[in-house]
């Protein structure tokens, strides 16, 4: 069941402000607040599907407006999904491959000097989303975007964000979505001038304190290139692997 949660997250955690899951007998299709933030998971169908499936998903899309998704392909899903998604055009993403992490042992304590908590104030909040966009080069029309939808977010979300803070500035921060199996970790981010000094470690251990105080002694996420050495260090095992795929269709006539 980890495995299953680990390489779909978002077909098991809850629902936020503005997000809509559609789940279907052949695959979930997880849609965000923001207009490019869609993802096809838990694939379940045979090959010879996938053309109908395909475009099933891109008409959901366009009646809302959207014109792209991602696709996460996970270990459950049909041998040869990932090589004919990529012969119908679907493109490799930019981190196109992570591995299903699973931690149930207390990570290591964090360093002294760092304070790690849950975010508290709307300026924090805002604070942790800057160090998200410069992190992840998020293009500046998604930032424009999700600017106008962060009160909301604030105001409404069940995720938790937690940061971490060196010499009292905020440096790292991610975002966990509580479920019945353990905490499903998002967007762990650190600023690249406070890297190497512990911050994510911190962050992590802030999210597992908070898994065992909910009773879910679990934290289930997904390592891509960068985030997944130091989360192997830290004791999450490999449970499953997951290749990310962009769908951009905006010049495909329906």
């Amino acid at each position: 069941m980890l495995r299953e949660v680990a390489e779909y997250p978002n077909c098991f955690g809850p629902l936020g402000p503005g997000s809509e899951r559609i789940e279907t007998p052949r695959y979930t299709l997880c849609l965000g607040p923001g207009s490019t933030w869609n993802t096809v998971q838990r694939q379940r169908f045979p090959l010879e599907e996938l053309d109908e499936v395909l475009e099933e998903v891109r008409e959901h899309l366009r009646a809302r407006g959207r014109t792209q998704t991602q696709w996460e392909v996970g270990s459950s899903a049909a041998p040869g999904l990932v090589d004919a998604l990529l012969e119908r055009g679907v493109k490799p993403d930019r981190d196109a491959y992570a591995v299903a992490l699973v931690l149930t042992e207390a990570p290591p304590p964090p360093r002294e000097g760092l304070v790690a908590r849950r975010i508290e104030t709307y300026d924090e909040y805002l604070d942790a989303n800057a160090v998200q966009w410069e992190a992840f080069e998020t293009p500046p029309e998604e930032i424009e975007e999700a600017k106008t939808i962060l009160p909301k977010l604030f105001r409404e979300s069940v995720n938790l964000r937690h940061a971490v803070w060196l010499d009292g500035e905020l440096v790292c921060t991610g975002t966990s979505a509580p479920t019945e199996h353990g905490l499903l970790l998002y967007g762990g981010a650190t600023k690249e001038s406070a890297r190497r000094r512990g911050a994510y470690r911190a962050l992590i251990r802030a999210r597992w304190d908070d898994a065992v105080a909910l009773g879910t002694p679990a934290l289930i996420t997904q390592g891509g290139s960068m985030s997944r050495p130091i989360l192997e260090r830290l004791g999450f095992q490999r449970v499953g692997e997951v290749h990310m795929l962009l769908d951009d269709f905006a010049s495909i006539a329906p």
